[in-house]
């Protein structure tokens, strides 16, 4: 029997065997006609009477299924109610039910990506064996979508793998590797990918012998037994938890906990129920849109190549070259050497280099679980990484990535050595923040080849990578780097040369005014809560100390001489650079680090500081310190828009929330205000246009509003 994304054999007569494999998709997923197809083979199955067992495995390589289909819900989410998608629910958790239920032995052979609906299918077969393939995990990240798992997770995997697992698993969205799967029970088995058929038949009559597997369905049907003092410490622990994690932000997390707590005293159908009375509530929600944005989002990013059309051949990158030993630059060289790319690291300061060696290879060797280093990682990345203090040795190299100092001349200096030793289809790339690409370029002989790549710090956490293109940049270079940024893991958007580049033009205002609210007599630790209190990982005022107060006040200079009508130069920073107070890396900023844990505490030195500076102290109300911190990010992003920094909005938003940690669950900086719509951001705008033009509304945003439009169309 053979089906559009499923197919039934028979491995041997006693044994059925459904494999999924989605037609022209490089993942299985869950569509309301793959469910159809399940339902109409299971009527069959169930009929055989001389059947031992069902094996479910899918027949793409390193994916089991990543889950349901998204773009389903979308769809649906204008119009769906609670009560539909109540019934929804109880749809698909009937149906996997039955994998629990039928005369015969189920068993999901998993090998790779297992997630959200595919667990839980694969939770509701008997058993469940797993490859042990690097790939391979099993994993429940609804609560990243702004739900929770609605085809039975909340109510099966408890009584699986036991209840706390179950809430670290649920509540937190991240995946467990098939090693953990099988410690906490939630994987029966680990073989390797070869033998996973054999092992799942194995299983099988294993079961079918033993009869453990009735007894197994018997007990997971029934309440979960536990101490009701245990039961009560275990929710507040873990509320504690999700409250630190999320700040109240993220209403899943603890709807799952609050859910499984509740329904742990239910038999399974009852707490089934209660899963898709809960979902109704959640799904469709300001949350759950927002977070399906972000997916998109990168989604999106992940097919895009760069470059228009599809006539562009993007070159592999075999061999890399980082000019520049630095954090930077032994975060960029790390990057390539966890992904297997072989790497030269240079720099002409000795102590530098071994430095960088050394962090390299730290990094590389990092076990997570061990929280240190693995001496057998260390081995394997050891022949990646070559350091060398002669930039003759990156003759050879595909791809060279300068990351020396900020500083244009210096960077000059570095191409006017490097290019001619360089092969004709060489690329050459420059990690600046700041500095135009093609002022960079216009030294070099083949500028065509030459493109900014900004990796954000620290490389090893930020997967966001800025592909600058200047104006000689060719496409195939943009198509070839923009494919060598995911290959290490990266996520790259593509901007058009200019100051500041998107993500630092866009943070520009933001930090700026900041600065004006200092002057304006607001105290800084109201500014930093007011930022918190919309979304923001920290304060402005805190970034400009974990950024440094020198090189805070470098890229503002860019800033300013290219936009002097908009970015006001102020005095504080100067005033903080004189006396050493440079943030972190000194001991003291706008804060004192000077204490045990090195956390930012109120230095009653800095008010004499700022004095001079500011106005008498004052208060605004948190909305107000909100609108002027976010609205001329926005005005600057309706700007960068018109002059085409970048080839869609949505760029702007990605950038945003992966490179400066815009929050999430508000679904992007246009996303969010997308819900007002353009007319009613003019009448914000209106109370502070007397401040300047950073306020006053561009002719993008006017025309918006003239014509009913949104940023997302």
């Amino acid at each position: 029997m053979a089906s559009p994304s499923l197919t039934l054999t028979f491995p041997r007569p006693d044994l059925a065997q459904i494999t999924f494999d989605t037609p022209g998709k490089s993942a299985n997923i869950l569509s309301s006609s793959v469910l159809d197809e399940l339902e109409a083979i299971l009527n069959g199955l169930e009929k055989n009477r001389e059947l031992a067992g069902l094996i479910i495995l899918s027949g793409k390589p390193g994916v089991f299924i990543a889950g349901a289909d998204l773009r389903e819900f979308v769809a649906v989410m204008p119009t769906i109610t609670e009560a539909e998608t109540y019934r929804l629910c109880r749809r698909g958790q009937q149906l996997f039910a039955r994998l629990g239920q039928a005369p015969f032995v189920t068993v999901a052979a998993i090998d790779g990506t297992c997630l959200g609906g595919g667990a839980e299918l694969a939770c509701w077969c008997d058993r469940r064996v797993m490859s042990t393939h690097e790939r391979s995990e099993i994993g429940l990240p609804e609560v990243k979508l702004g739900l929770i798992p609605g085809w039975g997770g909340t109510a099966r995997v408890p009584r699986i793998a036991g209840l706390s697992n179950a809430i670290e698993l649920i509540t937190g969205g991240e995946p467990l590797d098939a090693h953990s799967a099988f410690q906490c029970g939630l994987a029966d088995d680990l073989v390797p990918g070869e033998g996973l058929l054999a092992a799942a038949q194995r299983m099988i009559d294993a079961e079918r012998s033993s009869g453990q597997y009735l007894r197994d369905r018997e007990r997971w049907s029934r309440p979960i037994t536990i101490d009701p003092t245990e039961l009560d410490y275990l929710s507040a622990a873990a509320s504690a938890t999700i409250q630190q994690q999320t700040k109240g932000a993220y209403p899943a997390p603890i709807a799952a906990l609050e859910l499984m707590i509740e329904s742990s005293a239910d038999p399974l159908d009852v707490a089934c129920d209660k899963e898709a009375q809960r979902m109704g509530k959640l799904f469709g929600s300001p949350v759950n849109k927002a977070l399906l944005n972000v997916f998109f989002l990168s989604d999106r990013i992940k097919r895009d190549s760069g470059v228009a059309g599809s006539g562009v051949t993007a070159r592999t990158i075999a061999h890399v070259g980082i000019i520049g030993a630095g954090i930077m630059g032994s975060g960029i060289a790390a990057a390539h050497v966890k992904r297997g790319v072989a790497t030269r690291l240079t720099d002409a300061d000795e102590n530098a280099l071994a430095k960088g060696d050394r962090a390299v290879i730290d990094e590389v060797s990092y076990n997570k679980k061990a929280k240190g280093p693995d001496l057998q990682k260390a081995l394997q990345a050891a022949p990646l990484l070559q350091c060398t203090q002669d930039v003759m040795e990156l003759a050879h190299c595909d791809l060279v990535v300068e990351a020396v100092v900020e500083n244009a001349d210096v960077k000059r200096q570095v191409y006017s050595r490097l290019e001619p030793l360089l092969g004709e289809d060489a690329l050459l790339a420059s990690n600046t923040s700041t500095i135009p690409i093609s002022s960079l370029a216009s030294g070099l002989k083949r500028p065509d080849r030459f493109c900014g790549l900004h990796f954000f710090n620290p490389v090893r956490r930020m997967q966001l990578v800025e592909v600058i293109r200047g104006r000689e940049t060719s496409d195939e270079t943009v198509a070839t780097l923009v494919a060598h940024a995911k290959r290490i893991g990266k996520l790259p958007i593509v901007v058009r040369d200019g100051p500041g580049f998107l993500v630092n033009r866009l943070l520009s205002p933001y930090m700026n005014e900041a600065l004006h609210l200092l002057t304006e007599g607001v105290d800084l630790r109201e500014i930093d809560r007011a930022a918190r209190w919309f979304g923001m990982p920290m304060g402005p005022i805190s970034l400009y100390d974990m950024v440094g107060i020198d090189t805070a006040f470098y890229a503002g200079r860019t800033m300013w001489e290219a936009f002097p009508d908009r970015v006001i130069a102020s005095p504080i920073l100067p005033a903080l650079i004189r006396q050493q107070r440079l943030g972190q890396k000194s001991g003291k900023g706008f804060y004192s680090y000077q204490n045990r844990r090195g956390v930012g505490q109120t230095d009653p030195e800095l008010s004499p500081l700022l004095e001079p500076y500011c106005q008498p102290p004052r208060t605004m109300p948190r909305e107000t310190l909100v609108d002027r911190l976010i609205l001329p990010m926005l005005l600057e992003a309706t700007r960068a828009l018109s002059e085409g920094l970048v080839r869609d909005p949505r760029d702007i938003d990605f950038g945003l929330i992966f490179g400066l940690g815009f929050p999430a669950y508000r679904g992007g900086l246009l996303f969010d205000l997308d819900k007002e719509g353009p007319q009613r951001l003019l009448e914000r705008l209106q109370p502070y246009e007397s401040l300047g033009s950073r306020y006053q509304p561009t002719s993008y945003l006017r025309q918006m509003a003239d014509r009913g439009q949104r940023f997302y169309q």
